[in-house]
C-alpha cells in the first residue's frame, strides 16, 4: 500500500481546543518515541477496535478463506527488540506536547488526506529509522494536548521542516471516527494504524485491549466496516476483504506461551485482529522496542491460521454497493475582523453540521468546537473542512493584512 514551516512568531491560540474534562485522560500519556499510554486506550469503547468479540458468529464461509490463506501459515509478530538488515522492527510512534504546526503537502493522496498543518516534530521517528529505505514510512503522532492522532504515510522530511507525505489521516482520539467510504488513510484499509499496533507499555502491564492490525499477500476488491477501502490484488471469491477480522478460537490453549507471547494471544481470542493491508500473510503488527523479548515473541510463529476463525464479514462493501449519502452542510464560515494589521487576531467562526471532524488550514489544524483565534502576519485565505462518511466539504475565507 501504499509545510513550509509557519513563522512561530504567529500567535495561535484554538479556543476549541482547551482540554476538556473527557479529554483529560489524554493527559496522562508520557511524552517521547514509544511513551507508554499509562492506560489510556484511544478511541471509545464502542469502536470496533475496542469491542470484544469474543461471541461474535463465524461467517459461513471462514474455512474456505482459511485454506485460501493456508492453514498452515504461521501468524508472525512484524515488530520486536533490535534490528533487522539496519531498521528498526516494527511501526514506531510518538507522543508529544506543545509542538509547533507545521505544513503537510501531499505527493500521492492528498485528495483522500486531511489538509494540514499537523504538529509532527522534525525528529518524529520514520517507520524503519534509522534506515527508513523506501518501505511505507509511516510516521505517528499522538497530540496529548489536544487528543488528537495524527498518521502519515510515505513521509519524508523537507530541509525547511516541512513534510511530503504520500496519504495522511487525523483522528479523534475522544471519539468514533470513520474515512469516508472509499477514502484511505495511512493505511490501505482506510483504518488507523497506531490503534492496531501491539505497544510495549500495553503488553508490558499485562493486556491488550484492542485488535490488533495485520496484512494478507491477497485481497479481493471490497472492504467490511471499520475499513473504508480496498486495495484488491486477487479476483479468488476467497480472497480477504479490507477489514475482515480473524480470531483466535476460543479452544487453542495458549498456556504454555511465555509471557509476552500470551499477552498477544488473548487479544486475539478476545479482540481479534483486523485486516489492514497486503503484504505477507498473517504478520501482525507492533511497535519497535528493544525491551521487547524476541525469543518470546517468535514462539507467535507456532500458531497457525487454522487456529482462527473468520469473524462474520457484513456488511460487505464492493464496487457495486458503497454507501452514499449527504456532505457536511457549512451554513456559514466568517472572519473577524476581515481586514487587520499584522500581530492583530482574528476570529475565525462557522456553522455547520453532519461533520465528523473540523480541520482549518494553512493554520490551526484539526480542532474541536467551532471557533478558533489566529493572528495571521501575512494576507490569508483560511479554508475550512468537515468530514463525515460520506466525503468532505469546505469552504474558504480571506483575512486581508495592511
Amino acid at each position: 500500500m501504499r509545510v513550509i514551516r509557519f513563522a512561530f512568531s504567529l500567535l495561535l491560540i484554538c479556543l476549541c481546543c482547551i482540554p476538556s474534562a473527557k479529554s483529560q485522560s489524554c493527559s496522562g500519556m508520557s511524552l517521547g518515541r514509544g511513551a507508554s499510554l499509562n492506560g489510556f486506550v484511544p478511541f471509545p469503547a464502542d469502536n470496533a477496535w475496542n469491542q470484544d468479540i469474543s461471541s461474535a458468529p463465524v461467517d459461513s464461509n471462514s474455512t474456505a478463506i482459511i485454506n485460501f490463506i493456508g492453514a498452515s501459515t504461521p501468524l508472525h509478530p512484524d515488530f520486536g527488540a533490535g534490528l533487522y538488515a539496519g531498521q528498526t522492527i516494527g511501526i514506531p510512534y510518538v507522543v508529544v506536547s506543545a509542538t509547533p504546526l507545521v505544513s503537510i503537502h501531499y505527493t500521492a493522496y492528498g485528495s483522500e488526506s486531511d489538509a494540514g498543518p499537523m504538529p509532527v516534530p522534525p525528529n518524529a521517528p520514520i517507520e524503519g529509522y534509522p534506515k527508513p529505505g523506501n518501505g511505507d514510512r509511516h510516521v505517528l503522532v499522538l497530540d496529548r494536548d489536544n487528543c488528537w492522532l495524527y498518521e502519515l504515510y510515505g513521509a519524508h522530511l523537507r530541509s525547511d521542516g516541512a513534510w511530503n507525505v504520500a496519504s495522511s489521516a487525523v483522528w479523534d482520539l475522544l471519539n468514533d471516527e470513520q474515512r469516508p467510504y472509499t477514502w484511505t488513510s495511512a493505511d490501505a484499509a482506510g483504518l488507523s494504524v497506531f490503534a492496531g499496533l501491539a505497544r510495549y507499555d500495553e503488553v508490558a502491564s499485562g493486556q491488550i485491549q484492542h485488535a490488533l492490525r495485520f496484512t494478507l499477500q491477497h485481497s479481493e476488491t471490497a472492504f467490511t466496516p471499520p475499513a473504508s477501502h480496498w486495495a484488491g490484488n486477487s479476483t479468488n471469491a476467497d480472497a480477504a476483504p479490507m477489514g475482515m477480522r480473524l480470531r483466535l478460537k476460543a479452544s487453542f490453549d495458549i498456556t504454555s506461551y511465555p509471557p509476552e507471547a500470551q499477552v498477544v494471544l488473548a487479544a486475539l481470542k478476545k479482540y481479534g485482529m483486523i485486516m489492514a493491508d497486503n503484504g505477507s500473510s498473517m504478520y501482525i503488527s507492533g511497535d519497535p522496542d528493544d525491551r521487547w523479548n524476541n525469543d518470546d515473541l517468535g514462539t507467535l510463529r507456532q500458531v497457525p491460521t487454522s487456529a482462527f476463525d473468520v469473524v462474520q464479514i457484513s456488511p460487505l462493501y464492493t464496487p457495486n454497493n458503497v454507501p452514499t449519502g449527504p456532505l457536511p452542510v457549512i451554513s456559514s464560515f466568517k472572519a473577524n475582523p476581515t481586514t487587520v494589521s499584522a500581530g492583530q487576531p482574528v476570529t475565525l467562526s462557522w456553522k455547520m453540521t453532519g461533520a465528523s471532524y473540523f480541520v482549518v488550514s494553512p493554520q490551526g489544524g484539526a480542532v474541536r468546537g467551532n471557533s478558533l483565534i489566529v493572528t495571521p502576519t501575512a494576507t490569508t485565505v483560511y479554508t475550512l473542512y468537515g468530514t463525515n462518511a460520506y466525503g468532505r466539504s469546505k469552504r474558504s475565507v480571506k483575512v486581508t493584512v495592511q
